[in-house]
């Protein structure tokens, strides 16, 4: 048979496209030609799947003009993931195995040029896709990238060492066999692995102090809220942020699903972050690019690698604006759109910001540590580089006094993380229970519906909103955070001391101009 036909997938976001493998085998002058809208990695796999072959004691047909198509021809690929499956259609086409046995499964891997498998990026992507569409299909994939890709429930997934693995699998009737030791690593179906324990997140007793601080991350954490914390250097504003992510829920696997996918597609997923939500901290010198994805083809931005986790940004001004002002829209809506001529590109971002900053550049204004050294235009200018759009849409600012010496050294531990968590999941889930979300995902008449106040609570915010020059958007993010500070006293209805509350999480900035 000179035609073969090989199924994979390319990567296009989460979404996994199906690709043919189309490999035909002609007489004429012997070449090898791979055609369908291939990337530089692609039309490189002629090489690696030739030394592969031979170096694995197959035969190539060098004799013969050779033509690769992978179908549709408009979709882009990428990446070493499509030089299984050529090798697999170049050995089907030339009858050393068998074409019909094929169908039914579906191939990703790199080939070394001794034949080895090596891992592929997006596996875990690439499994999804078949669960979410209820594709009942064979993946086959090198043995490090199926153990990712068996997280996905239901996935038939085998794994494979070696070309010649996999070869052995599908030999036609009556072949003279393989011999055994000839690839490395075996054939196996693979099973998702047990989850180990959730790697240990430091605990908020470690904070002296700080109890302002530690209320408002309970209450970040009960309602999904973002949070800006102002403060001067070393007051613990990092502390805080990273012992944030254990006062949220526990992933569902549906969520440990999607943010594991992501960081698959990003090529940073460990089978030891299984059901563990991601906190992702760039350095300020991050570009935009760097922040919401791209590249060609994109690849997902630190803001999807914090979906369903944390995204903590330290020393938030000295950000670039176009990397500030592009965290606006996911905060809205959650996920990120990346549009390029020919193509549209989505990715997951619901993440919850968490943000530091110091209220003057050399931090120190407002301090009873240390004198600031900063003028008052010096002042404006920094605090001006975070537009007002930008702060309308984070919900919390606080502020982080500095710690004294002695309260360091002889306070005692404070509340530890379990103890604030079981109260914040309490919330959430009365939330989820009376409106299917969190306080922080109300929208239009739910708003109305389910943040209802009391008659002198709508007094105190609108005359807070007025005094205060609010405009719509920062009212009604008070009233949610309102929503979530009577959830955590269990309070039915919104009274006029949880109005008082939330509006003083919305004055930091304006306290210390």
């Amino acid at each position: 048979m000179s035609l073969s036909l090989v199924q994979s997938r390319a990567l296009l976001g989460l979404e996994a496209a199906n690709v043919t493998v189309e490999v035909h085998l002609a007489n004429g002058l012997p070449s090898f030609t791979l055609v369908g809208l291939v990337d530089v990695e692609v039309k490189e796999a002629r090489e690696r799947v030739r030394c592969a072959i031979q170096n694995a004691g197959l035969e190539f047909p060098n004799n013969k003009r050779i033509t690769v198509n992978l179908a549709p021809a408009d979709l882009p690929k990428d990446s070493g993931r499509f030089d299984l499956p050529i090798a697999l259609g170049i050995l089907a086409a030339s009858g050393q195995i068998d074409a019909g046995r094929l169908a039914g499964h579906e191939f990703a891997g790199e080939l070394s040029l001794s034949g080895q498998l090596r891992p592929v990026r997006g596996a875990l992507a690439m499994a999804l896709a078949l669960h979410t569409r209820g594709i009942a299909t064979r993946l086959v994939l090198p043995a490090d990238s199926a153990q990712e890709a068996a997280l996905v429930p239901g996935a038939e997934v085998y794994g494979a060492g070696h070309l010649l693995d996999v070869v052995r699998q599908f030999l036609p009737a009556g072949a003279a066999p393989l011999p055994e030791d000839a690839g490395e690593g075996g054939w196996a179906r693979v099973q998702a692995a047990a989850p180990g324990l959730s790697a240990l997140t430091p605990d908020l007793a470690d904070v002296k102090g700080h109890a302002g601080a530690k209320r408002a991350l309970e209450i970040a954490a009960a309602g999904g809220h973002s949070l800006l914390m102002v403060g001067p250097p070393g007051s613990g504003k990092s502390m805080l942020a990273q012992r944030f992510a254990g006062l949220l829920p526990k992933m569902t696997v549906d969520e440990a699903l999607e943010s594991a996918a992501v960081a698959s597609l990003g090529g940073r997923f460990e089978t030891g972050q299984w059901m563990c939500r991601p906190t992702a901290s760039p350095h300020h010198t991050a570009s935009a690019v760097a922040m919401v994805g791209g590249g060609s083809p994109p690849r997902p931005g630190e803001i999807s690698l914090a979906h369903h986790g944390v995204l903590f940004l330290d020393e938030f001004p000295e950000f670039s604006r176009s990397a500030l002002e592009a965290l606006r829209e996911p905060l809205e809506t959650g996920t990120i759109t990346i549009s390029r001529a020919a193509r549209r590109y989505e990715f997951p971002a619901r993440f919850q910001l968490i943000a530091a900053m110091n209220p003057c550049p050399c931090g120190w204004r407002g301090s009873t540590i240390k004198a600031c050294r900063c003028t008052p235009d010096q002042v404006t200018r920094y605090q001006g580089k975070l537009s007002g759009p930008l702060l309308d849409r984070i919900d919390l600012h606080i502020e982080v006094p500095g710690v004294s010496a002695l309260q360091l050294l002889d306070a005692p531990a404070g509340e530890a993380t379990e103890a604030i968590r079981k109260r914040a999941v309490a919330a959430r889930e009365l939330a989820l229970a009376r409106q299917g979300k969190a306080n922080h995902a109300l929208e239009g008449s739910e708003i109305d519906r389910h943040a209802a106040l009391e008659p002198a609570a709508s007094r105190f915010l609108h005359m807070a909103a007025t005094r205060l020059g609010w405009s719509a958007r920062s009212t009604h993010r008070a009233l949610k955070v309102a929503r979530t500070i009577a959830d955590l006293a269990g309070s039915e209805a919104i009274g006029i001391e949880h109005v008082a509350e939330a509006v003083q999480y919305r004055r930091v900035l304006q306290s210390v101009d």
